[in-house]
């Protein structure tokens, strides 16, 4: 599947579409056409998701999240697409899209977990890696600050 029919299919729903290295196509969609481009996409073959990404980017107030697309068919391996949305920071919720990727299950969980993006829709939106009672800015966010213990090297003699 080349730039050109990636471009074709999806005109009119995406903002931007570039090919950053051969096998690789990053397509930016609003949070609004989020779901019929992944529909799309699933229609062309690019049947599972590997990876879901969040991006905090307090700079520009926002957040990105990307969702990494690969097919099982022969003729499509090799080629990622990332499907790629921008939220504001202060409100990063998207559609979940499990219903039609169910592979983004997990990675929606993580994603929302470490970062705080809002999956609207996913089933089971709970903790995953961080403690069930965990509360403060997520820990991938920018403004997440470590706790330091005071450790006391050598001593007075």
């Amino acid at each position: 599947m080349s730039l050109n029919d990636i471009k074709a299919k999806l005109e009119g729903l995406a903002e931007n579409i570039t090919e950053s290295h051969a096998g690789f196509i990053l397509v930016e969609v609003s949070p609004e056409c989020l779901k019929e481009a992944a529909n799309i996409l699933v229609s062309t073959g690019f049947d599972h998701v590997s990876c879901v990404e969040g991006i905090d980017k307090p700079g520009d107030g926002v957040i990105e999240v990307t969702y990494y697309a690969e097919s099982y068919d022969e003729d499509k391996r090799g080629v990622i697409i990332g499907l790629r949305v921008k939220v504001p920071r202060d409100n990063p919720t998207v559609p979940s899209l499990i219903d039609v990727w169910p592979s983004a299950f997990y990675p929606e969980r993580e994603t929302w977990d470490l970062v705080g993006v809002r999956f609207e829709g996913h089933p089971e939106l709970k903790r995953l890696l961080m403690p069930p009672d965990w509360e403060g800015p997520p820990p991938l966010r920018k403004d997440f600050k470590v706790k330091e213990e005071g450790i006391v090297v050598g001593g007075g003699r």
